[in-house]
């Protein structure tokens, strides 16, 4: 039976199990949303490509399974390009369709053409594009099994407009088959002597390619053995924060004392990251490329290892496969390493808690110890870049693996639209979004789709009329030299109501905890607009006291 390439798209979709994809809408792939009009699949009609990526991205985040969007050609390929950069930094599994002009018009520069193959190299594991509708569902499965293996990450594939309308005979598009990797039974024989040797050992927690079980295994393991565990930047939810080996967030901001830990130790068991620039802070907490810690690296791609740090004992593993081994060693007691443990963790418990006093009316402190005390270890958290992400990484103590969605690669405007994604995939939870004022604004229009499938996000909007961390380092290294940092904003409340969700200003501490409550209750997408006050730069500077100390 023929099909058209559309069609066949959409079956290969089906194949491998996709029930959602995010898009916007474009002229140049109408057969595949003609072919998704009766298909089951769940199309999210997104208001910007970028937003519209992040969706995706956040989908193969809290599922490991690939997140699907698709974008028309040209512009609507490059607004995406902000989400598949998120995507390959942290190593999400997504797939990105373009709709790409017809093949007898390509290399002539016709009308929003791009050349997807030079241009996304830099932004995806695999550039393809379809020249034969016959082989449609060679080239998704393929995708599939991209996005996923070794270190998982974007794929794109480019579909000319006459392939998707062709109407061709093809094989049946089958399941992907997942690559597992696994470590062999002599390196877990040496790391378990090197393990059970060390003084001082640090365990560092990172990446893509967990399950809840492989971080429950993770944490019965460090806890039987009395080692200290530190996640990754913005990989938090990896272990539980008040598992008693818990150490604290190797990421921006570290607790010195953690920092100085790490620095002193004698191992590192670096499992699923990469212990890039941010985790690494700028490269200072291990040498390159021979770090003074013995350091024993396990990743599911080889082509990492040794990439940056020579590790003295490199597993090529994912952290499913290698924790599950991890499980059968038996490592010898060492009450010393017991109580420096113990005492790691009270110095994280002391480090994230919050203040309680702070410049201005409003004081995120009090505000984050009440959302503590008031949301399930269940609720997700999303996030993107700013000085006000601070505030959700340091204090709150995630309990629970599938409940953070942030940016290692720093990407402003992205926890509206992760929350969005978030909330679409966990509806019976609670999805909270914390956004900077300067970073809402980058995809606050997709506010506008929470509204209209129903989901009842609630963004805490951190509104200190500026770009924060921009002006942080600006006081820092051009003291009282203000440039081009300000920001005008919308009434953020009104917005919200304007759009047709629930939206309230906080203007003191006092406001919140009721303000909240009502969100929670209105059953709709709201906005809570935290007024900040600009000095609130840092949890323990204010903005004038970072530009005083640097005159």
């Amino acid at each position: 039976m023929k099909k058209t390439g559309g069609q066949l798209i959409v079956d290969a979709l089906k194949a491998n199990g996709v029930s959602r994809i995010s898009c916007v809408p474009g002229e140049s792939y109408l057969a595949v949303l003609d072919a998704l009009y009766d298909s089951g699949i769940e199309t999210v009609v997104c208001r910007q490509e970028g937003g519209a990526a992040m969706m995706a991205d956040c989908w193969g985040r809290l599922t490991g399974e690939p997140g699907i969007c698709m974008v028309t050609r040209g512009p609507g390929a490059t607004n995406a390009s902000a989400g598949l950069h998120i995507a390959r930094q942290d190593a999400i599994p997504m797939i990105l369709f373009i709709g790409q002009v017809q093949s007898d018009a390509r290399e002539r520069e016709a009308f929003q053409e791009v050349e997807y193959r030079r241009a996304f190299t830099e932004f995806a594991k695999w550039v393809g594009e379809i020249d034969d509708a016959a082989r449609i569902p060679e080239f998704v499965t393929r995708a599939f099994a991209i996005a996923t293996s070794g270190r998982p990450g974007p794929v794109v594939l480019s579909l000319p407009e006459d392939m998707l309308v062709r109407e061709v005979e093809a094989v049946e598009a089958q399941p992907y088959t997942v690559v597992e990797a696994h470590p062999g039974r002599r390196q877990m024989a040496e790391l378990a002597e090197l393990l059970g040797d060390a003084k001082r050992p640090m365990l560092i927690l990172g990446g893509t390619r967990w399950t809840p079980e492989t971080v429950a295994a993770m944490g019965d393991f460090a806890g039987r053995h009395h080692l200290p565990v530190g996640c990754s930047f913005r990989r938090q939810m990896l272990f539980d924060h008040l598992h008693p080996s818990y150490a604290g967030d190797v990421g921006i901001g570290i607790n010195p004392a953690l920092a100085q830990e790490i620095k002193q130790a004698d191992l590192i068991l670096l499992v699923g990251g990469r212990m890039s620039e941010m985790p690494s802070s700028g490269y200072r907490l291990m040498d390159i490329p021979y770090p003074q810690q013995t350091l024993i690296h396990v990743y599911p791609d080889p082509s990492e290892l040794g990439r940056v740090y020579r590790p003295d004992l490199a597993i090529c593993a994912s952290p499913e496969s290698f924790v599950e081994a991890l499980g059968e060693l038996d490592l010898r007691p060492d009450a010393e390493r017991a109580q420096r443990t113990e005492a790691m963790h009270q110095s994280y418990r002391a480090w994230s808690t919050p203040p309680k006093t702070g410049p201005g009316a409003v004081q995120m402190g009090p505000i984050m110890a009440w959302i503590e005390d008031n949301t399930a270890d269940d609720t997700i958290f999303t996030n993107g870049a700013g000085n006000y992400a601070t505030w959700v990484h340091r204090f709150h103590r995630f309990r629970r693996y599938g409940t953070q969605a942030a940016p290692t690669s720093g990407s402003m405007g992205y926890g509206l639209p992760a929350a969005v994604a978030a909330k679409a995939l966990h509806p019976e939870r609670e999805v909270v979004c914390f956004a900077g004022d300067g970073c809402f604004m980058m995809h606050g229009q997709e506010f506008a789709t929470a509204v209209r499938y129903g989901l009842p996000i609630i963004v805490l909007l951190v509104n200190n009329g500026i770009y924060g961390t921009i002006r942080m380092h600006q006081e820092r290294e051009y003291p009282g030299r203000v440039s081009a940092t300000d920001l005008t904003n919308p009434d953020f409340a009104d917005l919200a109501r304007a759009y047709g969700g629930h939206g309230e200003t906080v203007e003191t501490t006092a406001d919140f905890a009721a303000a909240f409550e009502r969100a929670r209750a209105s059953g709709k997408p709201s906005i809570l607009d935290i007024k900040l006050d600009p000095e609130a730069i840092t949890p323990a500077r204010t903005l004038s006291e970072i530009s005083a100390s640097s005159r």
